[in-house]
């Protein structure tokens, strides 16, 4: 069979690679939303895609949800909710700034039992790793997990993560927490922030130039060159 794919056919499947999970509701918002009838188009599209075996989809779900066609998860694994989590959380980004960079399920230690934060990404010009929290972890736990991130601070081989500006300082990433809960994490290295959704952290840090003049240079000076600018 021989067919050809318009350029949104393979952002499309590029995308839904790359984010795992993507229910037919976000497609709609991210691909379609400039149309007269963006349900319709996208549904049309999709049944097209699916068809031609370029995409997976699971019904599970209502709306539908599509998966890489090498997807690893089953159709009706609970690991759909965390993908479509960590979409919902770009998805919030997206609102503001359309984040750069992105990797979903980092791994940049590249070696198991290191950190995997949810999601890398540059968003408004300052570098995050997103851990998203479905369930309330014991402060001990969340402790543990951060305790990996100033281990990997220390080792000072995230300077050379393939991101990071080549005409300045090396940036540690600050975290996210996107949690309902609060923990007692201490933490004298790198910037923890905890937030129920991304909406938060933009009413956090909707501030006047001065103000976040202020907290740049409140920062801990080992952080070398974390920036929380998002206004």
């Amino acid at each position: 069979m021989s067919f050809r794919l318009s350029q949104r056919d393979k952002d499309i499947i590029a995308f839904i690679n790359q984010f795992r999970a993507v229910d037919r509701d976000s497609l709609v918002d991210l691909f379609f939303r400039q149309l007269k009838s963006p349900v319709n188009a996208c549904n049309s599209v999709m049944i097209r895609l699916y068809r031609l075996g370029l995409i997976e989809r699971t019904q599970q779900y209502s709306p539908t949800v599509y998966l890489p066609v090498d997807a690893k998860i089953k159709k009706n694994s609970q690991k759909i909710l965390h993908f479509l989590s960590i979409l919902g959380v770009y998805k919030q980004m997206c609102t503001y700034s359309t984040p750069k960079q992105v990797i979903v399920e980092d791994k940049p230690t590249g070696r198991k039992g290191g950190i995997e934060p949810d999601l890398f990404c540059i968003f408004k010009g300052s570098p995050f790793w997103i851990e998203i929290q479905r369930n309330q972890y014991s402060e001990q736990k969340m402790q543990a997990k951060i305790n990996l991130y100033e281990e990997f601070f220390f080792s000072d081989k995230w300077k050379s993560l393939h991101w990071q500006p080549e005409d300045r300082s090396a940036i540690f990433p600050s975290v996210i927490l996107i949690t309902t809960v609060r923990y007692a994490v201490p933490c004298d290295h790198i910037r923890i922030i905890q937030v129920a959704s991304i909406h938060e952290l933009m009413e956090k840090y909707k501030s006047s130039p001065k103000q976040t003049k202020e907290a740049s240079v409140r920062s801990p000076a080992s952080s070398s060159g974390i920036k929380i600018n998002l206004t």
